[in-house]
């Protein structure tokens, strides 16, 4: 692929230096339809990121499209706070009917803000109003969102340091396989709940992703993940399960957790819940822990009607007829794991590992550098990957759950020139 130069000198003189993606692709994108994103001077990519896994289902998904314009056209409410609407009643009727009871789960739904960080401040908060304590439990290489409370819990250095002040109430211990299979599971975590001496705060929660996206694409074991929830239990502390990039169908399942048979306390959702890439948040809690009082915890932007009304027709059009979409999913999950694997057989050297579920699978090099190569090739060549880990050390693959199987091998295919043409 030849690009020119794009003019990138109005982001350059005025946007902040905070900027990130744009880094890595350096071109100005006009348009995008399911898989497919274009930029200004008609160069075609195909998107293995799919908004960070805010697009499970494309980019302008026709059938949502058209469920957002009529409800624009007839001036439906666009923004609403917590008002009842009609737009969040259809929305919480689906909800319920297609996700909660399908799976016998008792969830009250909030919304707070928009965002991811959002419903995690909103869990964290209603966890210790709960318990009566300060402190939370989170996980080595966990990412939570970027705002003080989220950052407390999160185990990147990098994103910690932003906070410029002190992250408080976290303690961070080992996610699953952190040693290696040579430490049995929860023995320190467990150890230092039982001893008086240990100096560990009893927590009010635990707060856990079944798969670490930003933290490398590490994948807990069900049964890691069920002994966990028991621990919790007997402890007397919640578990919140961080099912913000992970939930809405991207490991197959809705919830992420539906795999390890476990009902977490409190969950939180956002990125693909609104369908359309649009900014939509919930947090999830059993009924016993609702115990805010009216307005004590809120956001101005908490009723984004246009939000409920693309992520009903999601509900509606994908998760309706039981399984298909799961099926549909882990079929593609499988596509994608037989390429890995073809990938490392090519590149026995370099490649020190791959992993993953669903639709969220990441590879690993010896030379941590490799996997930034690799993604500016991919580019290149016309394929959007990024990079994820503490080191930025994995090749991160997120493409659509729509995404058609020979888009997939394009995808891949393109991969495994990059990996190649980077050795």
């Amino acid at each position: 692929m030849t690009i020119t130069q794009p003019d990138l000198s109005v982001f350059e003189t005025v946007e902040s230096e905070v900027r990130s993606y744009c880094r890595g692709w350096p071109t100005v994108f006009d348009r995008a339809v399911g898989s497919r994103m274009y930029d200004e001077d008609g160069h075609e990519y195909l998107d293995f990121f799919a908004g960070a896994g805010s697009l499970n289902y494309g980019h302008n998904n026709p059938v949502l499209k058209r469920a957002l314009i009529d409800y624009l056209e007839r001036d439906g409410v666009t923004h609403g706070l917590d008002m009842s609407t009609t737009a969040k009643r259809t929305f919480l009727e689906a909800f319920q009917n297609l996700l909660l009871r399908p799976r016998d789960l008792p969830y009250k739904v909030m919304f707070p803000g928009p965002t991811g960080t959002n419903a995690v401040e909103a869990a964290l908060k209603l966890a210790r109003k709960v318990k009566g304590r300060e402190s939370i439990v989170s996980f080595t290489n966990a990412f939570h969102g970027m705002s003080l409370g989220s950052l407390a819990v999160t185990g990147n250095a990098f994103k910690r340091a932003g906070a410029g002040i002190p992250l408080v109430h976290g303690t961070p211990m080992p996610f699953d396989n952190y040693f290696d299979g040579t430490v049995e599971d929860f023995l320190w975590f467990e150890r230092l709940l039982e001893d008086q001496g240990s100096g560990l705060n009893k927590p009010a929660a635990v707060i856990v992703e079944t798969v670490q996206g930003e933290g490398g694409i590490n994948v807990a074991r069900p049964e890691w993940l069920r002994a966990l929830s028991e621990l919790c239990e007997r402890q007397d502390m919640l578990l919140i399960v961080d099912d913000i990039q992970m939930g809405c169908g991207r490991t197959g399942a809705f919830f992420s957790f539906e795999e390890a048979g476990i009902t977490p306390d409190i969950v939180t959702v956002s990125k693909s819940i609104s369908g359309y890439g649009m900014p939509m948040s919930l947090c999830l809690f059993k009924p016993e822990l609702d115990v805010w009082e009216p307005g004590e915890h809120n956001g101005t932007f908490r009723g984004n009607n246009p939000a409920f009304v693309t992520a009903t027709a999601t509900l509606e059009t994908y998760w309706a007829d039981g399984s298909a979409m799961e099926k549909q999913t882990r079929k593609r999950g499988e596509q994608v794991e037989q390429a890995l694997i073809s990938i490392t057989e090519e590149n026995l050297a370099d490649v020190k590992e791959y992993r993953g579920r669903g639709l969220v699978w990441g590879i690993e090099f010896h030379d941590k550098a490799r996997a930034g190569k690799v993604a500016k090739r991919a580019f290149e060549l016309g394929l959007l990957i990024e990079t994820s880990g503490p080191e930025s050390e994995v090749v991160k693959l997120l493409p659509a759950l729509t995404i058609t199987p020979e888009e997939l091998d394009e995808g891949l295919s393109t991969l495994a020139r990059a990996v190649r043409e980077t050795a």
